[in-house]
């Protein structure tokens, strides 16, 4: 087990509302890094993707960083500009 992983562990064990927020914090977290890469994997800056999207390079930071609150149309406008579709599954 790694030190983070032990940290966290330890760190749901003593605190309750850590332990309450993680999991929809780091699938928050999660889709913001699957975005970046996703866009890095096609070559693509900020500033390029935002041109694609007819938006600015700070909303494409925004999506990046604060995946929280990213909707499904403009998740979906998202992958189009870069030429993927998106696959949702419940699990």
């Amino acid at each position: 087990m790694s030190d983070l992983r032990r940290y966290i562990k330890a760190r749901k064990q003593r605190d309750r509302e850590f332990a309450e927020g993680f999991e929809s914090g780091y699938a928050q977290l999660k889709l913001g890094i699957l975005l970046r890469q996703a866009r890095e994997a096609s070559g693509l800056t900020q500033e390029q993707l935002a041109r694609r999207m007819r938006t600015k390079k700070s909303a494409i930071s925004r999506i990046e960083n604060h995946a929280e609150n990213i909707g499904l149309a403009t998740l979906s406008k998202y992958a189009s500009a870069l030429g993927k579709q998106v696959h949702i599954s419940l699990g």
